[in-house]
C-alpha cells in the first residue's frame, strides 16, 4: 500500500534499444544525500538506467488500461514518483492524455518516503503543531483525483532512514487520512528500477533494471486462473492456520485466526504491477500464536528480516528480528493498530524467481505468505464500502475489533519454497500447499 507525493523535476537520458544501461544526470543531492553518497550519486551525478521505449510504453498502457480500467475525460489521474521516475510517469501521462483524462503529476521530494503529506525532514525537526497543519489544497488535490498510480523508486533511501521512533510514527499518522482517500479511489502502485534500489538488492544496475522491468511488462491476467482455485476456501473459510519454523530456538510455530467475516480479494494487476496473490484481513481481534518471517523485506530504507511476532488475544506482545529489529520496534509502536494484524496473503506469481527485498517483489513470489502488521483493508469486508449500509457495518466491525485501523499496513514474509522457514498452511483443517511454483488446494 502507498501514498501521495511532492517536489524536483530532471532531464534523463536516451534509451538502448538493445537492452537497459546507465546513463547520468547532473543533479543536486540534498545535504542529507550528499554527506551519505548513497548508490546513485558520485560526485554530484545520478546514475540512471536507460530502459528501451517500448517497454515503457508497454509499462504505462498496462498500468493505465488494465490497472485502473482505462480512463474517461472525467477522470483526474494522480501520476505519483520521484524525478528519477520521469520516464515511466512522462509515458503515463501521456496516455492519460490520449484518452481524454487529466493527469495530476505529483513529483517527490528524494527525502520524502513514498510521498507522505510531510517529508523525513519534518519529521527530524518540525513540532507536533506544525505537523497538525496540513494545507487544506493537498486535502483538495486527493479528494478530487478519481483515479491513483503511484511509480516506487528512491533515489537516495538514506535520506529518509534511520528516522526516531516518535518521529516515524508521528507522519505515518500525519499522513493516514491521504492513504484512506487514495484506497477509496481505483489505484495501482508499481516500482520504477534505481541505481540505489539495486545496491540494497545486492544486483549490478543492469541485472536489476532487466528483472524488474520484464516483471512489470508481463501480462498479469492469466494469474486470476491459479488464484479462482484458491477463492473458495479462503470465501468459505473459518479458520486458517499457519505453521512456521524458528531457525534458532528449533521449534514449530502456529499461528491461527478467523476468516469468518472476511472476503478474498483475487490480485492481478489491478493494485500492484507485477502482481499475483490472494490476499484478506483476517478478524484481527482473533490472531493467536506465533510466527516466524524469514525473507528479508526493506522498510524505512531499513532491511528487516528473521522475524518472530507472538500474538495474544490479537495483539503483537512480544517480537524480535535478527535483522532490523529497530525499525520493527519502531512499526509497532507506531499505534495500537500497529500491534495487530491487517492482513493474510497467498503470493501466487512463478515468474518472480528471485525475491527481491523490496515489498512490491517478495510478497508476490509464488510460495510465499505474507501478513500485514496494521491497518486492514476494508474491501476485505465489503466490496463496495461506499454501498448503502456498508460503512456502519464497517464502523460496528472496527468497534469490535474485526477490522483494524492503524497508520501502518507493513507487510512481512515467510518463505514456504523449499529452504524456507514455512511449513504448513490450512484453512479449516484443508491443506493448501506449493506446487510449481504456486499455492493449490491440497
Amino acid at each position: 500500500d502507498a501514498l501521495d507525493r511532492d517536489a524536483p523535476v530532471g532531464a534523463v537520458g536516451g534509451a538502448d534499444p538493445a537492452g537497459p544501461s546507465v546513463s547520468s544526470a547532473a543533479g543536486n543531492p540534498t545535504d542529507g544525500a550528499r554527506a551519505a553518497m548513497p548508490a546513485g550519486l558520485q560526485e554530484g551525478h545520478v546514475l540512471e538506467p536507460t530502459i528501451d521505449p517500448a517497454k515503457l510504453d508497454e509499462w504505462a498502457r498496462l498500468l493505465v488500461t488494465h490497472s485502473i480500467g482505462g480512463v474517461t475525460p472525467d477522470d483526474r489521474v494522480m501520476i505519483k514518483g520521484e524525478r528519477i521516475a520521469w520516464p515511466l510517469m512522462e509515458r503515463i501521462e501521456r496516455e492519460v492524455i490520449a484518452a481524454g483524462g487529466l493527469p495530476d503529476v505529483c513529483l517527490v521530494a528524494p527525502n520524502n518516503e513514498r510521498g507522505k503529506v510531510w517529508s523525513a525532514a519534518m519529521g527530524r525537526g518540525a513540532s507536533e503543531e506544525q505537523l497538525a497543519r496540513v494545507p487544506e489544497w493537498h486535502r483538495e488535490r486527493y479528494a478530487s483525483m478519481t483515479k491513483y498510480i503511484e511509480v516506487l523508486g528512491a533515489e537516495s533511501p538514506s535520506s529518509y532512514a534511520g528516522l526516531a521512533r516518535e518521529a516515524g510514527a508521528a507522519l505515518a499518522k500525519a499522513d493516514r487520512p491521504f492513504a484512506d482517500l487514495r484506497l477509496s479511489k481505483r489505484w495501482v502502485i508499481t516500482l520504477y528500477p534505481t541505481p540505489a534500489y539495486a545496491e540494497i538488492e545486492g544486483l549490478p544496475l543492469e541485472e536489476y533494471v532487466r528483472f524488474v522491468v520484464d516483471a512489470s511488462t508481463v501480462d498479469p491476467r492469466p494469474l486470476l486462473e491459479a488464484e479462482k482455485r484458491l477463492e473458495p476456501l479462503f470465501a468459505d473459510g473459518k479458520r486458517m492456520e499457519v505453521v512456521t519454523f524458528h531457525p534458532i530456538e528449533k521449534r514449530e510455530l502456529t499461528l491461527a485466526m478467523s476468516l469468518a467475516e472476511s472476503i478474498p480479494v483475487l490480485s492481478h494487476g489491478l493494485r500492484n504491477v507485477p502482481d499475483g496473490e490472494v490476499f484478506t484481513s483476517p478478524d484481527a481481534s482473533s490472531v493467536e500464536g506465533e510466527l516466524f518471517l524469514d525473507l528479508p523485506v526493506l522498510n524505512g530504507g531499513v532491511d528487516v528480516s528473521g522475524m518472530h511476532l507472538v500474538f495474544e488475544k490479537g495483539r503483537i506482545v512480544r517480537f524480535s528480528a535478527l535483522e532490523g529489529e529497530t525499525q520493527l520496534a519502531a512499526i509497532v509502536g507506531t499505534d495500537d493498530g500497529a500491534r495487530r494484524l491487517g492482513e493474510v496473503a497467498l503470493g501466487m506469481n512463478p515468474g518472480l524467481t528471485r525475491a527481491l527485498k523490496h515489498p512490491l517483489f517478495v510478497e508476490k513470489v509464488g510460495g510465499t505468505l505474507h501478513v500485514a502488521i496494521g491497518a486492514s483493508y476494508e474491501t476485505c469486508f465489503e466490496r463496495d464500502p461506499k454501498a448503502p449500509g456498508a460503512r456502519e457495518r464497517l464502523e460496528e466491525l472496527a468497534a469490535r475489533g474485526v477490522l483494524n485501523r492503524s497508520a501502518q499496513h507493513v507487510d512481512v514474509v515467510c518463505d514456504f519454497r523449499p529452504g524456507g522457514c514455512g511449513r504448513r498452511v490450512s484453512i479449516d483443517g484443508r491443506p493448501i500447499v506449493v506446487e510449481n511454483g504456486i499455492w493449490v488446494p491440497g
